[in-house]
């Protein structure tokens, strides 16, 4: 349905002294300090892991070398999904001058929404990372598991075994947890955490836990070992889109872990309809957001 007089009386008449609501402030692209983007140039792209070799045995004298098989262990799909938006003026609109009083509120009004959607679809990931049967994995478990199953038989776990909110016991868990990670074979990989991501709720207690000198809360006069041993080397980031208050999460410096695929970027257009003489705008962007290697994260509900 097209903008009409009607619907913007208030513009025709005098003594009108301000338009307002569409200027507001947003925030940036957050979904930037998660994910890791790429190019894409088809309608889907999958990414698959690959298993290794088990740890080297012994060959006893005589005995012939053992030989082992390297084989896939699960594939990641990332679906492109297209979001699109528009407005259209009518001609009289235009005709009495709105168009160029508003035309410029609401293609940022446009931009904003278009914006807006990108930012929850990103945080939707980690919102719905805790529920298999909302968003599984390659590997046919949700994102935060206790049991990503491994080829050699064991698991590795990316959430703690109790939900747990953000605090010094916990997250010093989380580092020594992400440092005994093991590959689809056992072996140990050298993980770590590179940052603290977390909703605005929480943005104090981080900054407490990894910004101060000393031990937080206590009447010891111990420093503060996560800062002092660099656990969390970038530190921490909001995320305004998460909807979980005491949910707080961890990237990890293992790669292919959260990706965001970019298969056509933003574009707007408008046009004018022959038959109406309406101007019509729409912007329009396709994209993907996912992860490949769960242990790219490590995600707590909060207790």
């Amino acid at each position: 349905m097209a903008i009409s007089r009607a619907q913007l009386l208030k513009e025709l008449l005098p003594g009108l002294n301000a338009l307002f609501g569409l200027e507001y402030k947003r925030y940036g692209e957050e979904h930037k300090e998660i994910y890791e983007t790429e190019k894409s140039e088809r309608s889907f792209e999958e990414e698959t892991k690959l298993s290794g070799f088990s740890a080297a045995p012994v060959k006893n004298e005589g005995s012939a070398i053992a030989y082992d098989n390297a084989q896939e262990a699960f594939t990641a799909r990332y679906n492109h999904e297209t979001i699109a938006l528009g407005f259209s003026i009518t001609e009289e609109a235009i005709e009495d001058n709105l168009y160029d009083s508003l035309s410029g509120r609401y293609t940022k009004a446009l931009a904003r929404a278009m914006a807006y959607t990108k930012q929850v679809k990103a945080a939707s990931v980690l919102n719905n990372g805790f529920s298999a049967g909302v968003f599984a994995g390659g590997d046919g478990v949700a994102l935060f598991s206790t049991s990503h199953p491994l080829i050699s038989g064991g698991v590795n776990s990316n959430t703690p075994a109790t939900p747990a909110d953000l605090n010094e016991t916990s997250l010093e868990a989380a580092v020594i947890q992400i440092a005994a990670w093991t590959d689809e074979r056992g072996l140990l990989i050298a993980s770590m955490p590179r940052k603290l991501v977390i909703p605005p709720a929480l943005q104090f207690v981080a900054t407490r836990l990894l910004e101060t000198n000393l031990r937080v809360g206590t009447a010891d006069n111990d420093i503060n070992a996560l800062k002092n041993n660099g656990s969390i080397p970038e530190g921490y980031a909001i995320n305004h889109y998460l909807t979980d208050p005491d949910a707080w999460f961890l990237c990890t410096d293992v790669p292919n872990g959260m990706k965001h695929f970019e298969r056509m970027p933003l574009n707007n257009s408008m046009d004018g309809d022959f038959d109406t003489g309406n101007v019509r705008y729409k912007s329009r962007e396709r994209y993907s957001f996912g992860f490949s290697d769960p242990l790219g994260m490590f995600g707590s509900p909060g207790a």
